[in-house]
């Protein structure tokens, strides 16, 4: 269970989409997982971050770090835009 060794653990990948492609929109449900992990890393007194993958975009990137993610994978919403250097610098700024 990954209560027991949520200490021992540095990163803990959490996926928002169903895996196999990219493109797919983020799966809200999610976010609840990710303030149970968060509260588990709490209790345990643990320093493992919470990373999301899929379907991460500007709009969605503010509740996903307010649910308790530390760090997002946000393949399209970089690689598609027209501005990927624009892109990189808002998400980093949120």
């Amino acid at each position: 269970l990954l209560n027991d060794l949520i200490q021992d653990i540095d990163v803990v990948c959490l996926m928002s989409v169903n895996p196999g492609f990219g493109g797919q929109h983020f799966i809200l449900h999610t976010l609840e997982k990710i303030k149970a992990l968060k509260e588990m890393i709490i209790q345990k007194n643990s320093n493992c971050l919470i990373e999301i993958d899929g379907g991460v975009t500007l709009e969605n990137a503010p509740s996903i770090l307010a649910a308790g993610a530390d760090v997002l994978v946000a393949g399209n919403t970089v690689f598609k835009s027209d501005d990927p250097t624009a892109t990189i610098a808002a998400l980093k700024a949120l």
